[in-house]
């Protein structure tokens, strides 16, 4: 510990400390935070403590919960671990959550199981809550309830001058605004309280096809997702599958395309409309089922162990024929690296006004097709495929979203490309945050 540092009432650790290099490394392990400091917070007291110590020393602030979106990684400074801040509290009468800022998904979708409710959650349930909604948050069900930061009620944060805000649509209405698509530019969110849905079951899972079937698959499925309604949300991903046994014999070793299904009516109902699907072919692994909400993370199945990777994406106006054979022909089974290729449908309650708006842009976007790799040195080698991809979809991108926003190049990558309104962004930016402490991440500068 520092002499700087050994008077503040917190847990503190510094690179002399054996566990710095657990708490700083998260779910993303291709170059972790380094800070000088890290605070493992406890509670918002230790979040403005933290902040007003990084302040007063004028070090830039990072903030980690689960790490699984870092995009800038503090090399320096102080990094504000939220993990103890993980309670989650449900109450059935209003039909909300409040979760702090370490609580991932499950613990969320477990607790409100109880009650009979659901959250909004996204693929995988072992994101952070607060990350994901507030860089607006594409759920499983999001095509016909909307992003996750449209159910906010209330957020808790802590800006740059140590400052607690409990911030809600009529208290602060720009806060309110930039934090719910802006991330972490603003402050610090120790709490947030989000809205549940009455749901407690759907129809999902996935439908995987070899390869020699996925040039006509991505046709039908381009043209089978302006026939559904808004109760379903889908995806088709491209996956060269390892070859090891963790995955089902009928897929393992193979490039596949998986069709992801989250569909609220009845299984009957269900089986009715991906039957188009299924007559493109003999399918490799049918999951589709009527399943509870609490098993939704098998639909996507994404990986639950830590790894090293990079990633990007492109929101699209539409899903043009041409724009498929360029996936298919840049980032297809014949790239000079692997990548994991998703294709997801958009539209439904994700283009319509939310009640309360938010800084989330290209909200008329239908599709959005993100790129992931996973890497270890060969990083500037990823990011360049990727660009390739992103370049020969440009005819057809709006933007970007920034929760698909991997490890990308700050630099060469500015991030005012995911947003409709940009300048506000800059000017409510500057108001709360005017030296920019908060700048180890998509950075509003």
């Amino acid at each position: 510990m520092t002499a700087a540092t050994k008077d503040l009432d917190l847990p503190v650790l510094t690179p002399d400390d054996d566990r710095y290099d657990a708490v700083r490394t998260g779910f993303q392990t291709y170059r972790p935070h380094r800070p000088d400091v890290i605070v493992e917070a406890r509670n918002s007291t230790d979040v403005q403590s933290a902040v007003r110590f990084a302040a007063a020393d004028g070090l830039p602030v990072a903030v980690q919960s689960s790490g699984h979106g870092l995009a800038t990684a503090a090399d320096g400074g102080v990094l504000i671990a939220t993990g103890a801040m993980a309670d989650v509290r449900i109450d059935p009468t209003t039909r909300t959550v409040t979760a702090g800022a370490g609580a991932l998904w499950k613990d969320v979708i477990t607790a409100a199981a109880e009650h009979g409710l659901a959250p909004l959650s996204g693929s995988a349930p072992g994101v952070g809550v607060v990350g994901y909604t507030l860089g607006g948050g594409f759920g499983i069900l999001s095509r016909e309830f909307g992003y996750a930061c449209d159910l906010v009620r209330s957020i808790d944060v802590v800006t740059a001058d140590g400052e607690f805000h409990h911030v809600t649509a009529e208290s602060d209405p720009d806060l309110f605004w930039a934090l719910r698509g802006g991330r972490d530019n603003f402050g610090i969110v120790t709490a947030i309280e989000i809205e549940l849905l009455e749901i407690t079951r759907l129809y999902g899972g996935g439908l995987y096809f070899d390869i020699d079937l996925i040039p006509e698959l991505l046709e039908t499925y381009r043209t089978w997702t302006a026939t559904v309604p808004d109760e379903l949300t889908s995806a088709v991903a491209l996956i060269p599958i390892p070859d090891i046994p963790a995955f089902p014999e009928p897929i393992r070793g193979k490039y596949v395309a998986h069709v992801r299904i989250a569909y609220t009516g009845s299984a009957a109902e269900g089986e009715q409309l991906v039957r188009p699907l299924r007559e493109v072919g003999p399918i490799l692994l049918d999951t589709l089922a009527e399943m509870p909400y609490t098993d939704c993370g098998s639909i996507y199945s994404d990986p639950p162990f830590p790894h090293s990777y990079t990633g990007n994406n492109a929101m699209l106006r539409e899903l043009d024929p041409a724009a498929i054979a360029d996936v298919f022909e840049i980032v297809g089974p014949e790239a000079p690296i692997d990548c994991v290729v998703e294709i997801r449908h958009l539209g439904g309650a994700m283009a319509r006004k939310p009640q309360a708006p938010s800084a989330v842009g290209h909200r008329d976007a239908e599709f959005v097709v993100r790129v992931i790799s996973m890497v270890d040195d060969d990083i500037d080698e990823a990011r360049a495929l990727h660009r390739s991809l992103f370049t020969a979809l440009a005819p057809w991108t709006l933007g970007r979203n920034i929760n698909f926003v991997y490890r990308g190049d700050p630099v060469k990558d500015p991030i005012d490309d995911a947003y409709d309104d940009y300048d506000r962004l800059v000017e409510l930016k500057s108001a709360y945050d005017p030296s920019n402490m908060f700048r180890l991440n998509q950075n509003v500068s």
